[in-house]
């Protein structure tokens, strides 16, 4: 048998104009990811600042190339965050890879993952549809009332319990009513922004409102105490803080902002439909359908309840993680919720998400790269930001960037001294002060991180992260303007 062999070249082989289009393509998809590697090498071999240590200086730099990242999102999120645990082990002598992954998994993450294992239990016996159909109740169903009641009942229990547990607890409401809007997440794309920021943004300008909202509020009335407070001297009574004093400085200021917070959410995105009330209709029928609350309902309810009253009493000693964890793990154990459904519910992404940039704001802090921002903006202050208005509105600023880039507790932990001896310098009031440094740690709203709710928000996945630059800076303008006049004409009146 004759055999005749022909060669072909394999048909994937490119030619040099193909080669070179591939490469193009490549550059054009993937420039912010050179971008921001180029800005990290530039400011590498750059010189060290004066009184920056080079580890605090390779923690910026990380953190610079993360926000790059974070907002441009030429890899995935995920991805960025195995970046910043690699980076940490290669660039920073002094940590080794155990000591980075003991930091990425602490209570707060803990906490996001249990949460978020929740929500898909509680997503799972279909109660999100009838707490959403409760809300929905009291509102009615035009889209603005419907996104305030959100905002108004996430704000309220957050200024008590805390933002964590309450943005777990409303995803599933939010994602009830946008699932019935629109098979498609792209026709309610704007509207669903909308209710996941009212959730989001709600539970942060809540946190403020009492000392049980978040972790800031009790360290800087620990300050306050520590630095100010003397038992023998009547005249500094005033910095001896209590839960209701605090409340009567800060709830009207969480008041204040929810009409501001709906109107920038609606002009930030316009929603797709004014009223839900066809959603609502099928959401009616739906729970009519599924008949009276069943054992599974009852039990689910229970299993929540006690969760949440072991976060209000046992937080201090337990921590948050472990009780959220408590509560996936009876989930699983009485067959409410199959493993396989939180395996493929929860965005595990998210969570290694938190993980890393909650460890980069341990070495923000533990390099000194965090004190040496904060004293390097603060000698920059020209002369008129010394004291009054101004001096409100630099510390306010400075608080709102580092908070942004970690924990608002660890912020406040980090920069409370700094803006109480700078009340002391100045001559104004340390009450004050303190109150604009803790409050503007909840103005994290730039980004994916800047907090566990909207960390948990974003989780959905009907958010990008330029979602959160787009109305965060607009909500940071709001939250500091109306700060400042409450610093300005309101404390001044309470303290006397």
């Amino acid at each position: 048998m004759a055999f005749a062999f022909k060669f072909e070249p394999p048909r994937l082989r490119l030619t040099g104009g193909r080669r070179l289009r591939g490469i193009r393509y490549f550059v054009q998809d993937k420039r912010w990811l050179i971008v921001a590697l180029l800005l990290g090498l530039a400011l590498f071999v750059a010189p060290t600042p004066d009184g920056l240590t080079q580890d605090g200086k390779v923690v910026l730099i990380m953190s610079a190339v993360a926000v790059v990242l974070f907002i441009a999102e030429p890899i995935p999120l995920p991805a960025v965050a195995l970046m910043i645990i690699v980076g940490q082990v290669l660039l920073i002598p002094k940590l080794d890879s155990s000591t980075v992954a003991r930091s990425l998994m602490n209570d707060s993450v803990l906490f996001i993952m249990g949460s978020l294992m929740l929500a898909v239990a509680i997503v799972r016996q279909k109660l999100d549809k009838r707490l959403a159909f409760l809300i929905v109740r009291i509102t009615g169903t035009k889209t603005r009332n419907v996104a305030i009641g959100i905002a108004t009942a996430s704000g309220v229990l957050a200024s008590f319990v805390g933002e964590h547990t309450v943005a777990a607890m409303m995803l599933p409401v939010a994602l009830t009513l946008i699932n019935l809007l629109s098979d498609d997440p792209k026709a309610v794309r704007n509207l669903s922004a909308i209710l996941l920021f009212s959730i989001a943004y709600g539970c942060a300008i809540a946190g403020i409102g009492t000392p049980s909202g978040g972790a800031r509020n009790a360290i800087m009335i620990g300050y306050w105490r520590e630095f100010f407070f003397d038992p023998a001297d009547p005249a500094t009574a005033k910095y001896s803080v209590d839960y209701a004093r605090w409340m009567l400085f800060c709830y009207p200021l969480f008041l204040a902002q929810i009409p501001l917070l709906i109107a920038i959410l609606f002009f930030t995105f316009r929603p797709e439909q004014d009223d839900m009330a066809r959603a609502v209709v099928r959401l009616r029928e739906q729970i009519a359908q599924e008949g009276s609350l069943s054992g599974s309902h009852w039990a689910t309810m229970i299993i929540f309840a006690a969760t949440l009253l072991g976060w209000i009493f046992l937080s201090g000693t337990l921590g948050l993680g472990t009780i959220a964890l408590m509560g996936a793990v009876t989930f699983l154990a009485l067959g409410l919720v199959r493993w396989d459904d939180l395996n493929s519910g929860v965005n595990w992404g998210v969570v290694l998400l938190y993980g890393a940039a909650i460890s980069l704001g341990v070495q923000m802090k533990d390099t000194g790269a965090a004190e040496w921002v904060a004293a390097t903006f603060v000698n920059a202050l020209p002369e008129f930001m010394e004291h009054g208005t101004g001096l409100f509105a630099a510390v306010s600023v400075l608080t709102t960037l580092v908070t942004n880039s970690m924990s608002n507790g660890a912020a406040v932990a980090v920069l409370g001294p700094i803006s109480l001896n700078m009340a002391s310098a100045s001559g104004e009031s340390p009450l004050t002060l303190g109150l604009v440094t803790a409050v503007s740690s909840a103005f994290a709203y730039l980004t994916v991180v800047g907090t566990p709710a909207c960390t948990i928000v974003y989780a959905s996945g009907y958010l990008k992260t330029t979602d959160f630059l787009k109305v965060g800076y607009k909500m940071a303008i709001m939250s500091t303007s109306v700060l400042l006049l409450f610093a300005t004409f309101y404390w001044p009146l309470l303290e006397g």
